[in-house]
């Protein structure tokens, strides 16, 4: 059995990193301010321990999915526009192995870019817990 690793699995990985780091670092730097703005989210103590979690995970949850959309939502929309590109060049007439470098190639340059936007949305996140 081949383990095959592909260009698009390196650059999925790059980013998953780079979002990973940016989240911890995020809650490293962010946690005695996150913690606050969860109780005063939840300031009714007397809730049990399951609403507790219910409502510290809706006073956090627009702080990062959000941002997290938009990031996911881009890179979708950049892969479709790779993966149309590759079809255009299908069609042209193109080998397989020139479209599969086309891809990989417009994959990749629109990872990099995108990677640059990793500390912007990190700030964005941030931002509301007054950093």
């Amino acid at each position: 059995m081949q383990c095959r690793v592909t260009m698009a699995d390196l650059q999925q990985l790059q980013v998953q990193k780079a979002v990973d780091s940016a989240v911890k670092s995020l809650e490293r730097e962010n946690i005695q301010k996150m913690l606050m703005f969860w109780y005063s989210c939840c300031e009714d103590s007397r809730e049990a321990t399951r609403q507790v979690h219910q409502c510290i995970e809706c006073c956090h949850a627009p702080l990062a999915q959000t941002q997290l959309k938009k990031f996911q939502g881009c890179l979708a929309q950049c892969t479709m526009h790779c993966s149309d590109k590759a079809k255009d060049s299908i069609d042209a007439g193109n080998r397989g192995f020139q479209v599969k470098w086309q891809l990989e190639t417009c994959v990749t340059k629109y990872v990099d870019d995108h990677m640059h936007l990793i500390p912007t949305m990190t700030e964005k996140i941030s931002y509301p817990l007054g950093n």
